[in-house]
């Protein structure tokens, strides 16, 4: 080793705690090694083991997932999965957390999580058409909460707007359990040629490693570690691990990944994420069956003095490795060169199965990488279920308030408010091919220079998830499955974003294991795969943890963009048609904890033959034109779907008769419970889509009419329950921007 390995700071127990390991891992290092780790080697060990990119917790689980399917390219394993949409097409997306350092730094911690994202989708190949993002934000009455929801926002518009790729859809929501923790969860959909994919896997000796992008610096260093721990009160301490984004830069890489990759030069590609180069190379080694060497001081750095140890854990943004074909390295270097990146040949594949780095000539570091990837640590930690709770039943349930006093109320709550003031920061036309824009079940792009398009959706409801795991679980897939359903989609394949609390505590596990168990089930019953995905830990503060959030990002086909619905209703004179079983479920809905005060109750069952079978019926009825406008119900039930149709399409509606009708459920459920596989359709012929709908097996009923649009409409939702759609709209936009601009 060099003398200045030997004279770094020693590796002693506290340094290795200090690491994130503990005692056991440590054995095992030296079991490994052979021998005491230096410093960089520990540093190596550290990172990859982490909670972040080993998946120690949750691999064990994440195993049981349904991973397959004929419109399966790639699942999980790659930066990102990868599904064929035709015509010589595939799909590129998945979706990651980047929670810890959006609250130690909410812009950047924000605009690196979306340039992280749209890392791993073009580095496989496929030009990014799409943003996402689903963020959970603590009590608006927490000092915090303002200031991060102010940042966080600037962040993503600032870099995904500078960046060129339109932010479509997402979701934003409220609760106190995320007051110390935030989550910013990103997402990214990209298309790409479907027999021109990239991967990871390098392998052929001699061939050299070289590094793009931007100049290394000591920002983010240890960011992988930090995020697979907890915060405590000295948190803001871990400000110098958030990293620095440049969309600028980044639209830079994008364009010359791309132009490259047009060309056979290259035999593997990795982004620099988490973990930067460390996991990188480790990775593209490991995949390949290869072994690496490296010379540091050919990395581009732009401090001076960096370490190896700095250069190997720094998470410095817009950075990528590739390994090309020998001879091409110059074909590489003017591309790079031409669009103003950094371009360095810093190594080449062996045939030792090591992982050499050299400075100045002398080795710093020799680890084994396939016996360091594959003893990783995989934990079958002990869990415990989460505890029944009854059903609330409807019948014996007093409202407190009147059904119209309830939906003022609910649509301009922090939750179901309008989201306008976010995404109106945020460019949703950029590219041009922007079909249906934020605010909808989902959004729709075009598939450039086509009349197909993709549509994406990001869905969770955590308080289901605390109450029942499973179920939760199951109705996180569910719900993205007929926000995608709703538009005309045919959903296809989803990417998770798995955050849940401290895995080290039995009832935080069995919240995991709860919510796996339910989306395993949703994804085989609706042939809605799993194809890549996140897995964020440790998001709690002082031992408090946030709601269990399994975020599901999901994406469907359309095969005809002249056969899309909105949620908007259409204009008067239309037939309401609710299609699904009402039995006014309340336990654990957005009625009761937000009008009621009570989070009590078990969430909603979730029949999972119910979802496909009137979800397979709405889409192919969408599809025959016999539809107009279609929204699926979930929080807030029937009442909360119909004001958020007639606020979209300035449209009254009357429901009033189909309320009390012998068989419903009192009125509170009947209007506010939140029933799944539930859909509210408009049509211009009723009497034909019931008829289908009997033959189809499909619960469906005529509830009201549309009524006329403009100045004067109104909501008429049970007899002497009028709304003015005026008022309604004022209080459901008002808030949001009100509460920023206190």
């Amino acid at each position: 080793m060099s003398s200045a390995v030997a004279n770094e700071q020693p590796v002693t127990p506290e340094v290795v705690r200090e690491h994130g390991l503990n005692g056991q891992e440590y054995d095992l290092i030296l079991d490994i090694m052979g021998r005491e780790p230096n410093l960089l080697e520990l540093g190596i060990f550290s990172v990859m083991w982490s909670e972040h990119c080993s998946y120690k917790s949750s691999k064990k689980w994440l195993k049981t997932l349904p991973t397959k399917g004929p419109q399966v390219i790639k699942g999980p394993g790659e930066n990102a999965g990868v599904i064929d949409i035709g015509e010589g097409l595939a799909a590129i997306f998945k979706m990651e957390s980047h929670n810890h350092p959006s609250y130690i730094e909410p812009y950047q911690g924000a605009a690196t999580g979306v340039g992280g994202i749209l890392r791993d989708v073009f580095t496989m190949g496929a030009r990014p058409v799409a943003n996402l993002n689903a963020l959970r934000f603590g009590s608006p009455d927490h000092p915090k909460t303002r200031h991060l929801i102010a940042g966080v926002v600037a962040g993503i518009g600032g870099y995904g707007n500078c960046v060129g790729v339109p932010t479509v859809g997402g979701e934003v929501n409220f609760d106190p359990s995320y007051n110390g923790n935030i989550l910013v969860n990103a997402m990214t959909v990209g298309i790409a040629p479907a027999d021109r994919i990239f991967y990871s896997a390098a392998a052929g000796v001699g061939k050299p490693v070289v590094y793009v992008g931007s100049k290394t610096g000591r920002d983010g260093i240890h960011g992988a570690t930090m995020a697979s721990a907890e915060f405590d009160d000295d948190s803001q301490e871990k400000r110098p691990t958030v990293q620095v984004g440049d969309p600028f830069t980044e639209k830079l890489l994008i364009e010359a990944c791309l132009e490259l990759m047009a060309t056979d030069a290259i035999v593997a590609i990795q982004d620099m994420g988490a973990a930067g180069l460390t996991s990188s190379s480790f990775e593209m080694a490991s995949k390949g069956g290869s072994g690496v060497e490296l010379e540091l001081d050919k990395v581009p750095c732009r401090e001076a003095g960096m370490t190896p140890y700095e250069m190997m854990l720094s998470e410095s943004q817009e950075r990528m490795l590739m390994v090309l074909q020998p001879g091409k390295e110059d074909l590489a270097r003017g591309i790079f060169e031409k669009w103003d990146l950094d371009f360095a040949i810093i190594g080449r594949l062996t045939d030792s199965g090591r992982m050499v780095l050299k400075m100045h000539g002398e080795v710093v570091g020799d680890l084994p990488i396939d016996p360091l990837a594959e003893a990783s640590p995989e934990y079958d930690r002990p869990w415990q279920p989460t505890p029944a709770q009854d059903d609330v039943d409807p019948e014996g349930f007093t409202p407190s308030v009147t059904p119209a006093e309830a939906l003022k109320r609910l649509m301009a709550t922090p939750d179901l408010c309008s989201k306008r003031w976010v995404w109106e920061q945020y460019d949703h036309m950029v590219m041009g091919d922007t079909v249906a824009r934020p605010g909808g079940d989902a959004a729709v792009v075009r598939i450039h220079g086509s009349n197909r398009g993709l549509a994406a959706s990001s869905d969770c409801t955590p308080r289901y998830c605390k109450a029942d795991p499973e179920r939760g679980g199951a109705q996180a897939v569910a719900e993205s499955w007929r926000n995608l359903t709703a538009v005309g989609a045919r959903p296809l394949a989803v990417t998770d974003n798995m955050n849940f609390g401290n895995p080290e505590r039995p009832e935080i596990m069995g919240q995991f294991v709860g919510c796996i168990a339910g989306m395993k089930a949703a994804c085989e019953a609706l042939d809605y795969p799993v194809v890549s995905g996140n897995v964020s830990l440790y998001n709690e503060t002082n031992g408090q943890a946030i709601l269990p959030t399994p975020v599901i990002g999901g994406v469907g086909l359309i095969d005809d963009l002249d056969r899309i619905v909105s949620a908007a209703l259409p204009g008067e004179g239309q037939t309401l048609v609710l299609i699904g079983e009402t039995t006014g479920h309340l336990g654990a809905s957005i009625y009761l904890r937000d009008i009621e005060g009570t989070r009590k109750g078990a969430p909603p069952p979730v029949d999972l033959a119910a979802e496909r079978r009137n979800g397979d019926f709405v889409r192919a009825q969408i599809h025959a034109g016999a539809i107009t406008a279609c929204h699926d119900l979930a929080d807030g039930g029937l009442a909360v779907a119909l004001a958020e149709m007639a606020l979209a399409g300035s449209c009254g509606a009357d429901i009033a008769d189909a309320a009390g009708v012998p068989g419903n459920p009192p009125l509170c459920a009947w209007l506010f419970g939140e029933d799944q596989a539930r859909y509210l359709v408009t049509t211009a012929d009723s009497g034909a889509l019931l008829a289908a709908a009997e033959k189809a097996g499909v619960p469906a009923r005529a509830i009201g009419r549309t009524g006329p649009q403009g100045g004067d409409a109104r909501l008429i939702i049970a007899p002497g329950e009028a709304i003015s759609l005026a008022d309604l709209r004022a209080a459901h936009e008002d808030w949001l921007p009100g509460y920023m601009n206190r």
